[in-house]
């Protein structure tokens, strides 16, 4: 049994989130930073599988050199190897994210063989963007179940259970399988001694993959294609592709979003909290439109 857990270094809860003089970034001079809660217990549900089923667990984050201490701090609690994706620093959006992961998964099964399960958490707690682990798993063609509260392994499959307002969700799946694990599906433990020094002589891994779709000047072609003008007012939808169309273009290089601020207050709590955020994204010339 192979897994492979998926985190992110988020800002600590309840810490409080100050901008930049230019108000483009979040300043973390003064900021502490943990494990996104989901991806927590997704860390406790990989070893609580391995220490059930034999195996091991790898720990993999897409973010700074400073997530290394996440890495560590998941290898304290079970942990057998732990690999960064380092980048800038700078926020990456879900699709480029998700391509990161998708080469790092790449190389890595190329290596020492596929996994049999990826966890990732729902969603992480700065975003909330719920689409890195189902971008990753379509890409990969594994099937993948989000909001999972239960997971039990069988022979060649994996059963999970979903809360509901109605009651519960059973879903079996083939491995290699992908799961969105929400948080309270377990307590994740506190590390051991023996697990904190362990976690400071394991070697980090460093991959340096190409997150974005593509080089500037490189062609890019399309072909999940939701609707497109044949001619002046012949307009065709898919079902949900339109069937033998294609999109091609070419990368004409990264440029950064409009800023998004996210405010939250609590009543009678005295809580205000402002967040900004600016995505990346890859900017496409179209060339050809084919039908």
């Amino acid at each position: 049994m192979r897994i492979l857990v998926c985190v992110k270094r988020v800002p600590a809860p309840g810490a409080r989130i100050n901008l930049t003089a230019d108000e483009r970034a979040i300043d973390t001079a003064h900021l502490g930073f943990t494990t996104s809660p989901h991806e927590e217990c997704a860390v406790e549900a990989a070893a609580q599988l391995v220490e059930a089923h034999g195996g091991t667990a790898t720990v993999l984050t897409v973010g700074p050199a400073e997530a290394e201490e996440q890495l560590r701090y998941a290898v304290s609690v079970g942990m057998a190897a732990a690999v960064l994706v380092p980048t800038d620093g700078a926020e990456w959006d879900p699709q480029r994210t998700a391509g990161a992961v998708v080469a790092a998964v790449g190389r890595l099964e190329g290596v020492e063989g596929p996994f049999d399960l990826l966890l990732f958490g729902n969603e992480s707690a700065d975003s909330g963007g719920f689409q890195v682990g189902i971008r990753v798993a379509h890409a990969l063609g594994r099937p993948m179940v989000n909001g999972i509260k239960g997971i039990e392994l069988a022979d060649g499959t994996v059963r999970l259970r979903r809360d509901t307002d109605a009651g519960q969700e059973t879903y079996e799946l083939p491995l290699p399988a992908a799961v969105g694990v929400k948080e309270g599906i377990n307590l994740p433990r506190y590390p051991t001694m023996k697990g904190r020094l362990a976690s400071k002589r394991v070697e980090v891994t460093r991959l340096e993959v190409d997150g974005t779709p593509g080089e500037k000047g490189s062609e890019m072609t399309f072909d999940q294609v939701l609707l497109v003008e044949r001619s002046a007012g012949d307009i065709v939808a898919g079902a949900p592709f339109v069937a033998d169309a294609r999109v091609v273009g070419v990368v004409d290089g990264e440029a950064r979003g409009p800023k998004l601020r996210v405010f939250k207050k609590k009543r009678r709590k005295g809580f205000r909290k402002t967040r900004g955020h600016r995505s990346i994204f890859v900017r496409v010339r179209i060339t050809d439109i084919q039908v």
